[in-house]
């Protein structure tokens, strides 16, 4: 379970430093994603969570 906290912790600092180092950007790249369909969305979604999954599978499998 202290694994899951970890990871969800990761996730804050990383989104938190982008949001820190490139405020611009990151507003830019909300409001090109307010433009999309939501199925769009919901594929790039599916696509950095399969992405997720793979990267976390070779890393612990190794």
């Amino acid at each position: 379970m202290s694994d899951l906290w970890a990871a969800l912790c990761l996730v804050a600092i990383i989104e938190g430093l982008l949001l820190f180092a490139a405020p611009a950007a990151w507003k830019r790249t909300v409001e090109q994603m307010l433009a999309l369909s939501d199925e769009q969305v919901r594929r790039f979604g599916g696509v950095i969570l399969m992405l997720g999954l793979i990267s976390l599978w070779l890393v612990r499998g190794s």
